[in-house]
């Protein structure tokens, strides 16, 4: 079984891009689904919506601005961090030089247009 059924539930990990700040809230399991729904966490510092990153994922230092950029471009692009907890999410690009190369070899949309598509659609 996985980790993340085994032993949960954990919180998922939101992130604030402008902030470059990581907080914990709570978890899908601890919630109905209206709560769901109608759940839209918010950035206690700017009160942006911040971003679903995935229970895996580890925030950069608040000064690294060139790893808060990639990590930015891969969520807008639809690669999060989110995994049973058994493998893990797989390989992200590691440097900010290394994303379009990334991004070009896992392409999940079949155009710029679905691309910019789920971007626009995708929960802000």
């Amino acid at each position: 079984m996985c980790r993340y059924g085994m032993y949960g539930p954990y919180k998922d990990i939101y992130a604030c891009f402008s902030c470059r700040k990581v907080f914990k809230q709570t978890s899908d399991q601890e919630l109905s689904k209206a709560e769901i729904g109608n759940r839209d966490y918010k950035c206690p510092q700017c009160s942006e919506i911040m971003k679903d990153m995935g229970h895996d994922f580890q925030a950069p230092k608040k000064d690294d601005i060139k790893q808060w950029m990639k990590v930015e471009i891969l969520y807008r692009n639809g690669f999060t961090y989110h995994s049973c907890g058994c493998g893990g999410p797989g390989y992200r690009a590691a440097t900010l030089s290394e994303v379009e190369q990334f991004l070009e070899k896992n392409r999940v949309f079949k155009s710029a247009g679905e691309a910019l598509l789920n971007q626009l659609t995708m929960k802000q």
